[in-house]
């Protein structure tokens, strides 16, 4: 008799976006006259840089002449993608990562959920808490989180990330065999020093752990003295995996690009992780599109990085307004400066679900609740800055009239 995978069972209610976007569209059908502001989910609302684009068309031309038409490519990605990421993206700031060690995939969020296939069911995984739901959610289906009740998995070692520990974590007691760590982080928009994270790879070397470090927000660290890759700190290529992405960088959330770092130095086991991610891919993954690669190539041109420096300008001036605004009302706010997300206390005690539907009623503007984070998450609200400046204005003179 067939069987299902009974870890998909186990998972509670719907996934958080999704949730966000059942309530916003039962609204929406009761008061078609409401115009709503949507700064929940962290979608871009910017077309993609005109560098990007014409390197599409012309690849997309490429396509349609014979004597340069591309069939499947390589599994890890071409290497001119891979050669200019490492020569861009890590060399510049001391990460000696080479392009041989990076795989080209069609986003962050894909790796971040399948990186577990090349672990054991039975290793321990410690999160964030709040944390990206992707993280947890890819373990539980896996078999790795155990049972869920009271807002909690209780397989999953969860490192409370609040005010008090400026939303950084503390070396957990019980030793996990993966550690995911986000920075900048989504969703409490704080960012990581080299001095905060250096104890997390000696830790890991120590213990023979393994860290999934998200550096999807990257771009938008304005402080030059914070680290945008965890290779900057010695160690790291022996005991951490990366995961960035072209998405909110270059606006490439419906045109799918991102990459994963796993250094030949990686090894557990006595195996290398890279030559086992590499057997995943070539039978799960078939490679992302030449012309989507050849965009994303544009971005390291002269041309496409003063685009995308404008890009994430154009976000973290948004970033601004609703930080300084939110201030203004006199919330506790956290985030927006090395990061496009802001985090705030709701007032007065009120929950995040409370408070997510009070403002998407009152206000109609729609947030992410907290809470849907993680069990520390409870009573905050994350807004991103990825929406259209003027909405975004809008937004926060809404918010501060509710309150």
């Amino acid at each position: 008799m067939l069987k299902l995978n009974e870890n998909y069972l186990k998972l509670p209610g719907s996934y958080l976006f999704a949730e966000i976007a059942r309530r916003t569209a039962a609204y929406s059908a009761a008061h078609p006259d409401k115009r709503l502001i949507r700064l929940g989910i962290g979608d871009v609302t910017q077309p993609l840089p005109a560098a990007c684009v014409e390197a599409l068309k012309r690849a997309a031309d490429e396509m349609g002449d014979k004597s340069t038409f591309m069939g499947y490519g390589p599994y890890e990605g071409y290497g001119f993608l891979r050669e200019a990421i490492a020569a861009h993206d890590y060399a510049p700031f001391g990460a000696k990562i080479t392009a041989d060690e990076i795989f080209v995939s069609d986003g962050a969020k894909s790796d971040c959920g399948n990186i577990g296939d090349i672990f054991s069911e039975d290793c321990v995984v410690a999160v964030c808490d709040p944390v990206y739901p992707v993280y947890i959610d890819a373990n539980a289906m896996s078999g790795r989180a155990g049972d869920y009740a009271h807002g909690k998995w209780s397989n999953i070692v969860y490192m409370p990330c609040t005010a008090d520990n400026g939303f950084f974590p503390a070396l957990p007691e019980r030793t996990p065999d993966l550690i995911y760590l986000c920075f900048p982080n989504n969703p409490t928009g704080m960012a990581a020093t080299a001095e905060q994270l250096r104890p997390w790879v000696d830790y890991a070397n120590e213990h023979g752990s393994v860290i999934l470090y998200d550096a999807a927000y990257r771009a938008y660290i304005s402080d030059p003295s914070l680290p945008r890759s965890i290779y900057e700190i010695p160690g790291a290529e022996e005991c951490a995996i990366e995961f960035c992405s072209f998405s909110k960088t270059a606006g490439f959330t419906g045109t799918r690009c991102g990459w994963t770092v796993i250094p030949r130095a990686l090894r557990r086991g006595g195996e290398s992780l890279y030559d086992m991610w590499m057997r995943r891919q070539s039978t799960k993954f078939n490679g992302t599109a030449y012309v989507i690669q050849r965009a994303a190539e544009a971005v390291y041109t002269p041309e496409g990085g003063e685009q995308v420096r404008a890009l994430v300008g154009y976000y973290m001036n948004n970033a601004r307004v609703i930080r300084e605004g939110l201030e203004r009302a006199g919330l506790e706010v956290y985030g927006g400066t090395d990061s496009p997300y802001i985090w705030f206390r709701a007032p007065d005690g009120q929950g995040s679900w409370e408070f997510f539907d009070r403002l998407l009623t009152e206000a109609n503007v729609v947030t992410t609740p907290g809470e849907g984070f993680g069990p520390s998450g409870e009573g905050f609200i994350r807004l991103t800055a990825f929406g259209d400046a003027d909405d975004t204005r809008e937004a926060v003179e809404r918010v501060r009239a509710v309150l």
